[in-house]
């Protein structure tokens, strides 16, 4: 995975909303772990895991990745935020016996352990436990980086629109 590119990206499109809506002096951390909290909240609406008392199935694929995507958009900020976005990132996904519940339960542990302590290693392992969501989804290296791709420019096109 490309991650240094995906954090040059990042860093673009969080400039560009910082300097758009006047926010460069703004310490921008808190609302950020919010909205990464949100966005993993959407995804496992979407995936349904948790649903026992449904049987309608899980959104299609595309949609979950697109939520999924947004959820590396608000990690790759948060990394930056604190200047990790330079850190040797070797990621050893290790195969996985947890259920999605299980693993979207140690996300959500995992986001409010990086909130309290901001420290390189509580990130590394958050970002390597959401993309073990992401593989235990059934998406891809590759899927996430054009999906990532695809999104980020969707965030450029929400900017100039006024969104």
């Amino acid at each position: 995975m490309q991650l240094e590119k995906l954090f040059k990206m990042q860093r673009g499109l969080d400039q560009h909303i910082e300097e758009k809506h006047g926010l460069q002096n703004e310490d921008l951390f808190e609302r950020k772990v919010l909205a990464l909290l949100v966005e993993l909240g959407e995804l496992a609406n979407e995936t349904r895991c948790f649903k026992f008392w449904s049987i309608k199935p899980s959104s299609d694929k595309s949609v979950i990745l697109e939520e999924y995507v947004d959820g590396i958009h608000f990690i790759l900020s948060l990394g930056i935020e604190c200047g990790f976005q330079t850190l040797d990132y070797k990621l050893e996904l290790e195969s996985s016996t947890v259920s999605t519940t299980e693993q979207f339960l140690a996300i959500y542990e995992k986001v409010n352990k990086f909130k309290d302590s901001k420290n390189d290693s509580d990130f590394k392992t958050l970002l390597t436990s959401y993309l073990q969501l992401g593989t235990l989804l059934g998406i891809s290296y590759e899927e996430m980086e054009k999906a990532y791709f695809t999104k980020n420019e969707v965030n450029y096109q929400r900017q100039q629109n006024n969104y």
